[in-house]
């Protein structure tokens, strides 16, 4: 139908639907066009790739995708809660559910999909979800609050996510795959391995190999439990179906449009519908040309840029998409690209498994040395590279690339080894020769500006890490001066401002930015980076300088983050943990009895710790020095919880107690950990000693790590058990006593001088030029000649040390920061308050998701006593 101002009419405002109507404006169609939007939820576009993330205390409104500047600046007429209901082809017009009518003469058609709900008795109970839209979390969230057991259905990635959202909850949460691995689709045999490893280690129970036959139910109708393919029942009262999606394809088979045997509106090319040229399809929804439904966001995208260039009348197609992806599940960094499951004639994996640390990697090799795919678990930091790699022969051995750091001389790959094809964001399609082109002719010299004129980073995320380097070695190559400085306050990195403070003895930050910040930043009051930055650095050489090492001691109160601010770490509710130190994991009967005490009276949760400590959380600020007065009586010190400093060296009871022991371990971990305790550093440092060659203080996970030996210790060092686990490096063996003290002390402070802000060992050792070889020269050889140096600043840290909770609460002018509102000292704050749970407590989070005070049924801190 014909009118005097065309119409698009967009049915579904998701993210493809978004990505549609930006696409329509870059081309001037919105001011050509009257554009109408139908949405069928309750809000505008939302990021659903990181719909999870509401668990973690992002807002429905953080997850909005949707400018509503852009929408009202376009003319477009967005209705929400309006979805389409019926299409009459014949006469081009689409009806909403308000009975509004609109005539159209483009019509596109962005529904996406729905969950599939295996078709099992009782799967519409009370207590049954699905896991789709904010709304659906919502439903769950609410309902999670009479449940103690929840099971997701389907151990895909969004049934993983669900799961972490129901752990996060409070829920003991079940995983039920029917395939024999979890995501069965992205990972093979072994990287389901290691990831059902790491999940389980976080306290989820995976049923994999078994179907869901029936949901049991009481005699209320709502859920009690699961009885699953293979005999077995499973109690839970809340279950969540995760087992995949079906694209939402009815109202077009209701105007005759042509669909897949499977589903999806078939499409062609220029993603029109095979039956309609004045009707196209985009997204989840779509069939493609090449016979797929695809389910990730980038085809999606990719999709409504061509529906909108063929209504523009310009030339574009979409022929299939790259299918790898990059995601973080449950903390676990999960990734695949190409032919990740090898299915190439005459192909080769190459392979590292290390089922300990949660890692797997595979390599998808073709016989010319071509890369066509991957697989890696538990550490995808590679991920952007390879995949750009892939279609290729890239220069290094396949080994090298999936061999970890000090195992086989891995090689690290920088941008320039990228041949300019290579496709860095797949979200939006862009090439590193589309990036380089940024730089060099559209004169962008930020990732922000890059991110603007190329889209490239905008999507998922995972290319922003390349995208950086990129733009800086394009910088570089170009002639122009990378600003490497800590911040806008300094030019200088970390690094070069620890040599300052050092050489010329500066003890205050006010005085460092005056004489060594940039221009414009003297006499000015720093920033959020690098005041704690300049603190730290003054904090760790205290002794030497002649600055206090309290931190919050004149200036060096200011600088400090929250967490150091009030000497805790600051939780989810607004309390306070409480984490005194416990050397080496060691403690008598006594002390124990004390910290049971003092959670008993203030109303403390208690969990025992990975690092072999007893930590107490929900604390309020004000009841903090009285915490800590009867614990610094008792004999206890601050364990440094809450700094960038060390936290535990952790222990296994050595040759005193097992039969397999070689070396006192226990003393030697307790003399490392009050040899290092309050050591400021540029990020926190972990440490634990081994009795044995069994290992079992997980040492090689550790920023230093002793293993002990017939003939004395193993010293190692970079690893890391994190988010991105690393394996430590072996800088020496069979060290006496002092031999291995004298190492670590070079060791750390030679971390401390050169490191990054925020910068791990194992991201340090790996960063510096030389790695692992250039750090034994200095510290074991001492190549630079400053090991003499390095020695006597530890010295002077272990002869100044002082416990900062001990001078805290002997010093009334420190102990009046530690209230909730500085205009009400005596006043807590109303939002700080529990609710029961397995004989404890736990945050309320309803309340603090309101802010309002306590309900008279809700535990609020108990009395200071």
């Amino acid at each position: 139908m014909s009118t005097a101002t065309p119409t698009i009419v967009l049915v579904g405002h998701g993210m493809v639907g978004q990505r549609f109507l930006e696409a329509l404006a870059e081309r001037g169609l919105t001011a050509t066009h009257r554009v109408v939007v139908l949405c069928e939820e309750p809000r505008p576009a939302y990021d659903r790739v990181q719909l999870t993330s509401y668990f973690s205390g992002r807002t429905p409104e953080d997850l909005s995708m949707t400018d509503m500047r852009f929408i009202e600046d376009h003319g477009i007429e967005l209705r929400v809660g309006d979805p389409a209901e019926t299409i009459d082809r014949e006469a081009r017009r689409v009806t909403a559910r308000s009975g509004l009518v609109v005539d159209y003469d483009v019509l596109v058609l962005a529904t996406g999909s729905y969950p599939f709900v295996p078709p099992v008795p009782n799967k519409d109970a009370e207590g049954c979800f699905v896991y789709r839209t904010i709304e659906d979390l919502l439903a769950i969230e609410e309902y999670a609050k009479k449940a103690t057991t929840g099971a997701v259905v389907g151990g895909g990635l969004l049934g993983l996510e669900a799961a972490g959202a129901l752990k996060g909850l409070g829920l003991t949460s079940h995983i039920v795959e029917f395939a024999p691995r979890l995501m069965p689709v992205q990972v093979d045999e072994g990287g389901g391995a290691a990831l059902l490893r790491t999940i389980e280690e976080m306290g989820l129970s995976v049923h994999t190999g078994v179907g869901t036959q029936e949901i049991v139910v009481g005699e209320d109708g709502a859920v009690t439990g699961m009885k699953l393919s293979d005999g077995s029942e499973l109690a839970t009262d809340l279950v969540v179906f995760s087992a995949g999606v079906r694209p939402r394809d009815q109202l077009a088979r209701d105007c005759g449009l042509t669909v897949g045997e499977r589903g999806g509106i078939a499409v062609d090319e220029q993603c029109r519908t095979v039956n309609d040229p004045h009707v196209f399809a985009i997204g989840e929804c779509a069939l493609a040309a090449d016979g797929r439904v695809y389910g990730l966001v980038a085809p999606g995208y990719e999709q409504a840029e061509t529906a909108a260039a063929t209504i523009a009348a310009d030339e574009a197609a979409f022929t299939g998409a790259d299918l790898s992806t990059k995601l973080k599940l449950l903390g676990v960094d999960v990734a695949s690209f190409g032919d990740a499951h090898g299915t190439a004639e005459d192909c080769l994996d190459v392979v590292y498994s290390d089922s300990r640390a949660g890692l797997y990697k595979k390599l998808v090799i073709g016989r010319d040395g071509t890369l066509l795919g991957g697989i890696l678990v538990g550490d995808a930091e590679a991920y952007g590279t390879l995949k750009a790699f892939t279609g290729s022969v890239p220069p290094v051995a396949p080994e090298a690339l999936v061999l970890p750091a000090g195992a086989g001389a891995p090689v690290q790959l920088g941008p320039s080894a990228l041949p300019d094809d290579a496709i860095i964001c797949s979200c939006h399609n862009v090439s590193k020769g589309t990036i380089r082109g940024a730089v060099t002719d559209h004169q962008c010299t930020t990732v922000p500006e890059v991110k603007k004129c190329t889209k490239a980073g905008t999507g998922c995320g995972s290319c922003v890490k390349v995208l950086g380097q990129l733009v800086n070695a394009e910088l570089e190559a170009g002639g122009i001066e990378v600003d490497k400085g800590l911040c806008g306050c300094f030019s200088q990195t970390r690094e070069e401002l620890y040599e300052i403070v050092l050489a010329l003895r500066i003890n205050s930050y006010q005085d460092l930015l005056d004489r060594h910040g940039r221009e414009e930043a003297r006499g000015g009051d720093g920033c959020e980076i690098c005041k704690p930055t300049v603190g730290s650095i003054i904090a760790s050489l205290a002794p030497t300088i002649g600055a206090s090492g309290y931190v919050l001691d004149g200036e060096q109160a200011a600088l400090q983050d929250t967490n150091d601010h009030f000497l805790a770490n600051l939780q989810k509710n607004g309390s306070y943990s409480v984490v005194p130190r416990i050397p080496g994991g060691e403690i008598a009967p006594e002390k124990l009895i004390v910290i049971g005490e003092i959670a008993r009276d203030f109303g403390l949760y208690t969990k025992i710790t990975g690092g072999q400590r007893i930590d107490m959380f929900g604390a309020r600020v004000e009841q903090l020095p009285l915490i800590w007065a009867r614990l610094v009586d008792a004999g206890f010190e601050s364990g440094h919880a809450y700094g960038k400093s060390l936290r535990t060296v952790k222990s296994c009871v050595g040759q005193t107690w097992c039969r397999y022991g070689v070396q006192d371990s226990v003393r030697m971990a307790i003399d490392l950990e009050l040899r290092y305790r309050g050591l400021r550093s540029p990020h926190k440092l972990k440490s634990a000693v081994s009795g044995c060659q069994r290992e079992c203080a997980e040492a090689q996970s550790k920023d230093f790590g002793v293993i002990a030996t017939a003939n004395g210790w193993n010293l190692y060092v970079g690893g890391n058990g994190g988010a991105t686990p690393r394996h430590a490096d072996l800088l020496a063996q069979d060290l006496s006593d002092a031999e291995l003290v004298r190492l670590i002390d070079r060791f750390l402070m030679f971390y401390i001088r050169t490191a990054d802000r925020l910068e791990r060992t194992s991201t340090w050792l790996e960063r510096i030029p030389g790695g692992l070889e250039h750090v034994r020269d200095v510290v074991v050889h001492d190549s630079l000649g400053i090991c003499d140096e390095l020695e006597k600043l530890m010295q002077a840290h272990v002869a100044h040390y002082r416990d900062e909770w001990a001078e805290t609460i002997n010093d009334p002018e420190k102990l009046a920061r530690f209230v909730s509102f500085v205009n009400a000292p005596d006043t807590p704050d109303p939002v700080v308050a529990f609710v029961p749970e397995r004989d404890q407590m736990k945050p309320d989070l309803p309340l603090l998701s309101i802010g309002m005070r306590p309900a008279e049924d809700v535990l609020e801190g108990s009395a200071q006593r």
